[in-house]
């Protein structure tokens, strides 16, 4: 991204920005959010609750390295529950920064199961691609 690290962590350092990037959050024009804790950085707490496509879950931000990593408890509560950690780096390159998004969760014996019929990589894959490239768009433009 042709942006400062610092711009681009604040954008997920924040969950209120999440708005503006996350693809899932077009997902459900009527979603229920709120928040808790503090209002960026650790501790800070995002739940939601939507239709099928978004389910309901709740992030909450476990550690926060201005402009270089981020960690994210994630618990999905529907249409399944699971518990993921969500991790993002940010490495600066020049005048631009790359950005690193995984998610990592223990499989329990029903996803076991489902891993083998579908590709857990494909199917939020692209969705990481998709909110990593609206938040580069975002970050671009408002230089």
């Amino acid at each position: 991204m042709s942006a400062p690290a610092s711009e681009v962590f604040a954008q997920v350092n924040d969950f209120r920005k999440w708005q503006a990037w996350s693809p899932w959050e077009k997902q459900d024009p009527n979603l229920n959010r709120s928040y808790e804790g503090a209002p960026a950085g650790s501790g800070s707490i995002y739940s939601w609750s939507g239709n099928k496509q978004v389910g309901e879950g709740r992030m909450t931000l476990a550690e926060s390295r201005p402009s270089d990593l981020i960690k994210i408890t994630i618990e999905f509560l529907r249409p399944f529950k699971a518990t993921n950690d969500v991790e993002f780096t940010f490495k600066p390159e020049g005048n631009q920064t790359t950005v690193t998004w995984s998610m990592i969760g223990r499989k329990n014996f029903l996803f076991k199961a489902f891993g083998l019929f579908m590709n857990m990589d494909k199917m939020v894959g692209g969705d990481f691609e998709k909110g990593l490239a609206n938040m580069k768009a975002m970050v671009e433009a408002a230089k």
